[in-house]
């Protein structure tokens, strides 16, 4: 057994500010006795804007968020996922990073979005995340003392064979941080996450960005901790905070016992 928190969320474009709140919800998980502790996507900095990015972000090294989450980590011996930064990757390319980081404060592994954000959802909201980033292209299958991690970020949330090939690897824990909008939450957020939960047999941590940002989008909010029947655990639902629980990773091993449906192809 062991003690997960997700951290909700409504980020801004400051780094430094989101810093700061970021590491007052992390405290406050340690002090409910968290293991591993998940924040959500784009913690760092909320923007699409390529142009002020590429003057803001810097390369990992340099990253002062990604700095303070690894000091927090060393100082209280806790694993820590940053749900995704945006990290300088070139002189004018920039990636949704998704960065684990060990209990010694130093980065155990990371994942970079695979699947761009396109969409039209009406006239007045339209996302094109394929101007701003460079897509991943490999998947991320890490070990944590609990057992094995496969890594993902928000829209990857829709493409089931991604996480069907982390599950067969041996992920027993999906981590899913988003930034969901409010039109596409309500409607689809639960039932995509439950899904990817069942059919993988997996736990799923999805921490998430909510409320009305500074430049008037609106995310959906609704963290969630499913377990690998597709029950919610925990849920937040509206506002910043921390949602924990305890999680026991044989439970995921005794569901694919009973149903083997990850051995067929």
């Amino acid at each position: 057994m062991f003690r997960v928190s997700c951290i909700q969320l409504k980020s801004n474009d400051s780094i430094q500010q989101n810093l700061i709140k970021t590491t007052r919800l992390i405290k406050k998980a340690i002090s409910q006795n968290a293991d591993f502790i998940l924040t959500p996507e784009i913690s760092s900095i909320f923007s699409l804007n390529k142009k002020k990015l590429l003057k803001i972000c810097k390369p990992m090294k340099q990253d002062i968020y990604l700095k303070g989450m690894m000091i927090l980590a060393k100082k209280y011996k806790k694993w820590i996922l940053i749900g995704s930064l945006i990290t300088k990757a070139g002189k004018k390319k920039l990636v949704n990073r998704s960065v684990l980081i060990n209990f010694k404060g130093k980065i155990h592994s990371y994942y970079d979005k695979i699947h761009m954000y396109d969409a039209k959802l009406s006239k007045k909201e339209k996302y094109f995340e394929s101007g701003t980033f460079t897509p991943g292209k490999k998947f991320c299958v890490t070990k944590l003392p609990w057992g094995k991690l496969g890594m993902s970020i928000c829209y990857d949330l829709r493409f089931p064979n991604l996480y069907r090939n982390l599950a067969q690897k041996g992920s027993l824990f999906l981590s899913i941080p988003s930034a969901f909008t409010e039109t596409t939450g309500k409607k689809h957020w639960h039932s995509l996450l439950k899904a990817r939960a069942i059919e993988n047999f997996c736990y799923v941590f999805a921490p998430a960005q909510s409320g009305t940002h500074y430049n008037g989008r609106k995310t959906y909010g609704h963290s969630l901790i499913i377990s690998p029947d597709g029950k919610i655990i925990k849920e937040m639902g509206k506002g910043e905070g921390v949602i924990t629980t305890n999680i026991d990773p044989s439970l995921s091993k005794k569901l694919r016992f009973k149903i083997p449906s990850l051995s067929i192809n």
